[in-house]
């Protein structure tokens, strides 16, 4: 939990210095964006999950 807290406090703290120097959001537009990090997530689960089963075919 202390990690999604510091994570949020990061991206809060960046989202605020862009702001104020007027700089672009550096992240893709919103839905795109954290159907990205899912995807991301899912992907890196599915491989970690199927992983085991490939590498006991080569063994």
């Amino acid at each position: 939990m202390k990690e999604v807290i510091l994570a949020l406090l990061t991206g809060l703290i960046t989202g605020i210095l862009f702001a104020a120097f007027r700089l672009p959001i550096p992240a893709p537009p919103a839905f795109a964006g954290v159907t990205g990090i899912i995807g991301i997530y899912l992907g890196f689960k599915v491989f970690a999950w199927i992983s085991p089963i490939f590498l006991n075919w080569f063994k």
